[in-house]
């Protein structure tokens, strides 16, 4: 059984209110501009190469977040604190990854088998019911991804000036939520990777 970690930052709220807040509205314009911006670029790889690299980032950090609970519970506190942020390390350079699939890929349809761009009523009908599961993933992974980056920044800094019961309060949260977000991501990549191009 470890003790708790001691503090590595100083308390300052104010500016982590800053910082957090500024990052976080950063990422989320900074994706919403770009999600409608593609750069016609030849690469000399397949382009949905960084879809799979966020699959894999999102599988590594599921299996992280979960590790890192079974730590916490064992109260192997060190453990937790280093797979916490490794998992943090690994979502910023989903974000990388995320932000250069977007930015050199065009537009993808589930369903659409000849890849057009368009979905006929027979590419509809043989894509059936997955379409409406697919959809159903997608709709909730996506408002979810967007909230978890000041949530799991909020948690961190909580833990790393050392005032574990607020952090552990905002983990009740932020825990479930960054898991099923990474859980979902890595679904909607497999669900949607026949219809890439």
């Amino acid at each position: 059984m470890d003790s708790f970690p001691k503090p590595t930052c100083k308390k300052n709220d104010t500016a982590a209110r800053v910082i957090i807040f500024t990052l976080s509205v950063l990422a989320f314009v900074g994706m919403l501009l770009l999600s409608n911006t593609t750069f016609k670029v030849s690469l000399p790889f397949d382009v949905h190469l960084f879809a799979l690299v966020n699959a894999t980032i999102n599988s590594f950090v599921a299996i992280l977040l979960i590790v890192a609970l079974i730590m916490v519970k064992q109260k192997k506190y060190e453990w937790h604190r280093r797979l916490m942020l490794a998992a943090i390390v690994l979502s910023v350079l989903f974000l990388i990854s995320y932000v250069a699939h977007h930015l050199f890929s065009a537009q993808v349809r589930f369903g659409d088998t000849n890849f057009d761009g368009i979905l006929s009523a027979e590419e509809k009908l043989a894509a059936g019911s997955l379409r409406g599961i697919y959809f159903f993933v997608l709709i909730t992974h996506i408002p979810l991804a967007a909230i978890i980056l000041p949530l799991i920044l909020f948690t961190a800094y909580r833990a790393l000036i050392g005032e574990y019961n607020r952090h552990k309060r905002l983990a009740r949260i932020t825990w479930p939520i960054w898991l099923y977000v990474a859980i979902s991501g890595v679904v909607v990549y497999w669900m949607i990777q026949p219809y890439y191009h």
